[in-house]
This record gives structure tokens, C-alpha cells and sequence, in this order.
């Protein structure tokens, strides 16, 4: 398996969603007729759509209003709200700054230490929204901001970092064990991110609920460039979610996979879920909206990192309110608004009843699926030529 690329040197040929395609049914269905909904351990979620914990993304107001939509949005317990009282100040000096100051401001503001108190108090403020409340951290953190978050009434607790595994090695600090965190939480953990078949096997043997699935693939992360990290989410996506079949057929236990990252349209977003995918987590689509508390400024989770920063501040504009992006009516012809209604016509046109039966979807290798007679839009910049 996999080409020579030196003398004694194989790899593995890996795919991106611009390289694929997904193959029409042999029937079709009604598109108001599908059902997206899934399911995160006890919790149902009407859409299979999540916010990404990232401060340009998620704030106490932007996950109420994703919540009342059916979607779910994450609260990152390391970052902006946990650290200032008054957030929107902050966030306001981070988006106003030159694009050559904005990473050396960014690691100063993040210096302040994080302050317990606001950790529940943003929950809080969450859950008297009435929606569901998820929120994040690191792994090293996982343990003493679990038991403040479940304690605050906390729904679902992530715990992320750029690479995650159950074999974490380290002697300048205590290493989280997995398998007793999830075990010993009451509320489900998702844990990420990975994206290979073994480290997903074992992390679903931890006892998580749920796995993210992607290194490097987000627009405001800088992770492949910095250090050659990443899987292209197409194989990492189907690698993972043959890791979930076959812990499924061992265990009986289904452990959905949630592809982070690297999914700019509608059609992106709907090649993840024909490759395994249960859910997507998308960052710069929501970033865009008028409720994002980034204003049109979007940056990674890795970018306040002291020494070696893993992303970057990108400016993505605000292009529509939140509602608009998620269910429409669709102001702009780039496939970025209206991703629910992109993802329930695909289902339709593939002929899929269920986010299970659209995992089955025919996929074929078609690099010039983004070109193939768009000769007019590449060259006036419109729709797929943007």
C-alpha cells in the first residue's frame, strides 16, 4: 500500500475534500423529508452542526443563539471569556489591531491567568439561555475545569488539543488519564483531535462519547506549515470512521466522529458526512455571522501560544446573521450560507434518509470537480471561482 517516494520509502496517498466527489443516487428524496439529527451519548441534537471553541467564534451569546437553532456551540474555557470580565473590550483591541501586531498582541492578552470564577459564570450565562452548554480545554486542564464545569451545570465537556492521544508522555507535568476523566464525569466528553485509525480505537476505549477528527485543516491554523503536522480530512474522516464501525461491531458501543476543520461550503461539509462523518465542527462560516463576537475576524486556538504559534488572525468579513448562514435564504452564491439546506438537498439527491445511510454515498476521485466548466466563474471571481 502506498507509492515510493525515496529508495526503502513508502506513503500513503491521502485526499482533501477539493479532490473528491460524491456520486447522485439511484433515487431520490424529497429534501424536507431527511433527518439530520444525531446524537452526542444521551444528548439528541436536531442539527449535526457545531461552533468551534474559538474566541472570534463562541461567546456566551453566540452559543445561546446556535443552541435555539438545534446546533451547538463550544465555549473555549482557556481564552478570552474565562480570563476578562469585561471580554468584549478585548476582543474589540484584538480585531482593531494591524494585521503586524495582531500575534504579538494576541499571546500578551492570553497571558493572564484564567480565572475560575468566570468559568461559571460564563456556564451560566449559557444555560439561562435554556440551550445546551459545551465547552473546552486543554488536556493538561481537563481535570480541575471538568469538575467546575459538570459542578455549573455544564451539558458536554471537550477537551482538545492540536494532537491528542491516550499515550501522552511527559515528565514536566501531570498527564491527564483519559479513560479515568471520562469514566469519572457524569456529563459526555468528546475527546480530539486525531486522525488515525489506531489512536481513534484507542481513545474510544476510554470511554469518550464522541472523537474530532482533524490537525491542521483550519483557515486560521498554521499547524501543517509550522510543523508538517496533518491528515487531509477526507482520509483522516474515513479512517476514523472505520475505527468507529469496527469498535461498534466489538463493543456495541457507537462513538460518533465530529470532522473539525477544513470545510469552507456546504458542499464541504457534505462530502464530510458521505466520507463517516456523524457531525462537523466549522469555524470561519460562523465567524462571519453578526453574532460572532470576532467581527469578522477569526483566529486559531493555537495562535496566543508563547514560543511557537500554531495560527493566525485572518479577517473572513461579516457576511450574514447566524440564522441566514445556518438555514438561509442564502445572500451569497459561494455555498457558504444556508449549510443545513446544502446539506439536506445532497442527502436528497443521494437518495440518504439518515446521516448513517448518507455515510454510504458513493465517492469518487475527481480533481476537476472544482473546475470542470467554470471557466466563466474562475474568471469573473463569482460562485465556485472565488
Amino acid at each position: 500500500m502506498g507509492e515510493w517516494v525515496g529508495r526503502g520509502r513508502k506513503a500513503r496517498r491521502c485526499y482533501g475534500f477539493d479532490e473528491i466527489a460524491l456520486v447522485p443516487g439511484d433515487f431520490t428524496i424529497n429534501p424536507a423529508e431527511v433527518d439530520v439529527s444525531w446524537a452526542l451519548g444521551p444528548i439528541k441534537l436536531n442539527i449535526p452542526i457545531i461552533a468551534s471553541a474559538m474566541d472570534g467564534v463562541v461567546d456566551p451569546k453566540f452559543a445561546v443563539a446556535m443552541g435555539k437553532m438545534g446546533g451547538l456551540a463550544v465555549l473555549n474555557l482557556e481564552g478570552i471569556q474565562t480570563r476578562y470580565d469585561d471580554a468584549n473590550s478585548v476582543l474589540k483591541e484584538v480585531t482593531e489591531a494591524s494585521q503586524e501586531r495582531a500575534t504579538e498582541l494576541v499571546q500578551k492578552l492570553y497571558t493572564k491567568p484564567i480565572q475560575e470564577k468566570l468559568v461559571a459564570k460564563r456556564i451560566h450565562e449559557i444555560k439561562k439561555g435554556k440551550v445546551i452548554c459545551a465547552v473546552s480545554s486543554i488536556p493538561q486542564s481537563a481535570e480541575k475545569f471538568g469538575k467546575i464545569a459538570q459542578e455549573a451545570g455544564c451539558d458536554v465537556f471537550f477537551v482538545q488539543s492540536t494532537v491528542t492521544t491516550v499515550r501522552h508522555l511527559s515528565k514536566e507535568y501531570k498527564v491527564v488519564d483519559f479513560h479515568k476523566f471520562c469514566t469519572s464525569m457524569k456529563i459526555p466528553v468528546v475527546l480530539g483531535n486525531c486522525v488515525t485509525y489506531k489512536v481513534c480505537l484507542e481513545l474510544m476505549d476510554t470511554g469518550a462519547a464522541g472523537l474530532l477528527i482533524g490537525v491542521g485543516p483550519g483557515a486560521a491554523c498554521t499547524s501543517r506549515g509550522v510543523l508538517g503536522l496533518g491528515v487531509p480530512q477526507v482520509t483522516a474522516t474515513c479512517d476514523a470512521a472505520a475505527a468507529r464501525d469496527f469498535y461498534l461491531k466489538t463493543t456495541g458501543r457507537y462513538v460518533p466522529i465530529i470532522t473539525d476543520g477544513g470545510m469552507t461550503t456546504g458542499g464541504d461539509i457534505c462530502k464530510a458526512f458521505a466520507c463517516g462523518a456523524d457531525s462537523v465542527m466549522i469555524g470561519s462560516a460562523f465567524a462571519r455571522a453578526k453574532e460572532a463576537p470576532g467581527r469578522g475576524f477569526h483566529w486559531g486556538m493555537a495562535t496566543p501560544h508563547a514560543n511557537l504559534p500554531r495560527g493566525t488572525r485572518i479577517r473572513v468579513g461579516t457576511t450574514g446573521t447566524l440564522s441566514e448562514i445556518m438555514y438561509g435564504p442564502s445572500r451569497l452564491d459561494d455555498g457558504t450560507q444556508n449549510l443545513v439546506g446544502a446539506v439536506k438537498t445532497c442527502m436528497g439527491n443521494v437518495g440518504a434518509h439518515t446521516l448513517r445511510e448518507f455515510q454510504l454515498t458513493e465517492i469518487i476521485i475527481a480533481p476537476s470537480i472544482q473546475t470542470e466548466g467554470k471557466v466563466f466563474q474562475s474568471a469573473q471571481k463569482v460562485g465556485m471561482g472565488k
